[in-house]
C-alpha cells in the first residue's frame, strides 16, 4: 500500500519573492499595535492620569518613564510593520524583537491598567507567532 502526499495546485503555491497572507497580517498587525503604543506613550508623557485605573501606578518607575518607553517602541514598531510590508526580511526579526519589548514594557505597567495590559500582550504573543511560524525565508 503506498500513501501519496497531497499535492498542491501551481497556481495556489506562493513563489519565493511573494508574500503570503500571514506575511501581511502580521505586518498590519505590528503597525497597527505600534501606533496605538505610540498614543499609549503620548498619553503617559502628556497627562499620565488617564492611565491609570483605580489610582494605582506602574510596579517601577513613574508613567512619564513608561511613556517614553512605549512611544519608543511603538515607533520601532510601526517602522518594522512597514518593513515587513515592503518584503523586508530584515524586518521581520526587528518585529518579533520589538514585539518581545512591547510586551514586557506593558507587563511593567500592566498593575495601573489591567485590561489594556494584557491585551497588548496577547497581541504582541500574537505578533511572535505570525513571524515565525510558516515563514519564508527570503519572501
Amino acid at each position: 500500500m503506498s500513501t501519496s502526499v497531497p499535492q498542491v495546485p501551481a497556481e495556489y503555491e506562493i513563489g519565493q519573492t511573494e508574500q503570503s497572507g500571514w506575511n501581511i497580517f502580521a505586518g498590519i498587525v505590528l503597525a497597527l499595535n505600534g501606533f496605538f503604543g505610540m498614543m499609549y506613550g503620548l498619553a503617559g508623557i502628556l497627562n499620565d492620569q488617564v492611565l491609570h485605573v483605580g489610582g494605582r501606578g506602574p510596579v517601577i518607575f513613574d508613567f512619564t518613564t513608561w511613556g517614553w518607553v512605549t512611544l519608543i517602541i511603538g515607533v520601532l514598531m510601526t517602522l518594522a510593520g512597514v518593513g515587513i510590508l515592503l518584503g523586508n526580511g530584515a524586518a521581520r526579526w526587528l518585529g518579533v524583537a520589538f514585539a518581545f519589548l512591547s510586551a514586557m514594557a506593558h507587563f511593567g505597567t500592566i498593575s495601573s491598567f489591567p485590561l489594556w495590559g494584557v491585551m497588548v500582550i496577547a497581541i504582541d504573543i500574537t505578533i511572535i507567532y505570525t513571524l515565525t511560524a510558516r515563514w519564508m525565508p527570503d519572501f
